[in-house]
């Protein structure tokens, strides 16, 4: 069967994409944390995490040379099915800060890394064969959303899980083994589902490709947009990996001492609905008056509303529902405010070679994220959380700083 109607693949495929991306980048820094780990190690390693994103163009043309995308994304979504099973199974025993613990948990949050990002590949190649152009700017904002519907069931859906079998259980490891052995299980059946599900098109099949990355970088004010694409998310790069910790810690050690319920409720559920609506905001202001005009906005939104965490680093003994509220005003800033980042790779890959350019693009995003999260436990573990806040709030200058970079080379109307 060489096609099928695209509403029974390109929905569950891009839910299928964020799965593990967010179980790798996100759910590794709770489940770490709550084991025991200490932040300078568990923000360490888990920022590492991100290197398979980020040099993911150097093996694309070996994605496209070698079999079929259909082959590729079946094939990844296999072999995670393995590697999450083992993830279950190699969590220590008990709980504890020594880093030899968790060796092999690592390793293999690393290497469900490597297989995930090979999965992304595989998957945007495939939709692109899989669907007339038409379909393709038809689907753009689907796949977009279940994109972020698998944030919403991987950070608010299985962390909430993890925390309700924390309380019946009574052990952590347990509870997060029985968790993760969930998601496998059900990775199998989406496994399974595309098995069936996944078109055959006949354009799918080996090629010979030859990208040029030269060209990209002689485009007119291509260092100016990587230093903006660097720089622009400093504040958040930053926070990403210590804020989960300043949740779940205990307010002796100066965290907001949530439950891993209550976290995955506050962070991971109300957090991710702030991201989904601010990120819809942020499409319907930048297609109307476009992305020129927007950036300031989006700027100011993405790094001012950090200041919430050096707020509740300073008063512990807020209630539950303002902490929720907290963090999704930040949450939704961000949403907002990342528009502004996306439009404008798409807007530094314009041209020939854009789809080689484009994935050149998100590699530089990816080192944004993980450079400053190697440092960002040190820091912490140095300055405190109300001083390393301070510290995330005077970055937001940083921020402001690529803006200028940028926004006069912009097309007046880019992104209406």
């Amino acid at each position: 069967m060489k096609s099928r109607n695209p509403w029974l693949w390109v929905p569950s495929l891009y839910f299928a994409e964020g799965v593990p991306y967010f179980v790798v980048n996100s759910i590794s820094v709770i489940l770490l944390k709550r084991m025991g780990m200490g932040n300078a190690d568990m923000a360490a390693w888990t920022s590492l995490l991100y290197l398979p994103w980020l040099i993911k163009p150097f093996w694309g043309p070996f994605v496209d040379r070698v079999k079929t995308k259909r082959w590729w994304v079946l094939t990844m979504q296999g072999t995670m099915v393995l590697l999450l099973s083992a993830l279950a199974l190699s969590l220590p025993k008990a709980v504890g800060a020594e880093l030899g613990l968790f060796r092999w948990t690592l390793l293999l949050f690393s290497l469900t890394a490597f297989v995930s990002a090979t999965h992304d590949i595989a998957i945007d190649g495939f939709y692109m064969l899989g669907l007339s152009g038409k379909e393709q700017s038809l689907f753009v904002g689907i796949r977009t959303a279940f994109y972020r519907l698998s944030n919403l069931f991987v950070q608010g859906g299985v962390v909430v899980a993890a925390g309700i079998l924390e309380l019946r259980t009574g052990s952590v490891p347990q509870a997060w083994r029985l968790t993760l052995g969930g998601v496998a299980l059900l990775w199998a059946l989406i496994t399974l589902y595309h098995a069936w599900a996944l078109p055959r098109p006949a354009g799918d099949h080996s090629v010979s490709v030859k990208q040029n990355f030269s060209s990209f970088f002689r485009k007119e004010g291509v260092w100016a947009g990587l230093l903006f694409i660097l720089l622009y998310r400093l504040p958040e790069a930053l926070s990403l990996k210590i804020v989960p910790a300043f949740l779940v810690d205990p307010r002796e050690a100066g965290g907001m001492g949530l439950s891993t319920l209550d976290f995955g409720l506050v962070n991971n559920t109300v957090g991710v609905i702030g991201i989904v609506a601010g990120g819809i905001l942020g499409g319907l202001v930048a297609s109307r008056i476009g992305l020129r005009k927007a950036l300031w906005p989006m700027a100011l939104s993405l790094a001012l509303p950090c200041a919430v965490y050096l707020w509740m680093a300073l008063d512990q003994g807020m209630p539950l529902w303002l902490v929720a509220s907290c963090v999704a005003v930040e949450q939704f800033g961000y949403g907002f405010g990342f528009t502004a980042v996306t439009l404008y790779m798409i807007h530094l890959s314009e041209g020939p070679g854009k789809t080689a350019h484009y994935a050149l693009c998100t590699a530089f995003m990816a080192g944004s994220m993980m450079l400053p999260g190697l440092v960002a436990g040190f820091l912490e573990e140095a300055l405190g959380y109300p001083g390393y806040f301070t510290l995330v709030m005077l970055s937001c200058t940083v921020t402001f700083a690529s803006v200028l970079l940028v926004r006069r080379r912009l097309p007046e109307g880019f992104g209406r």
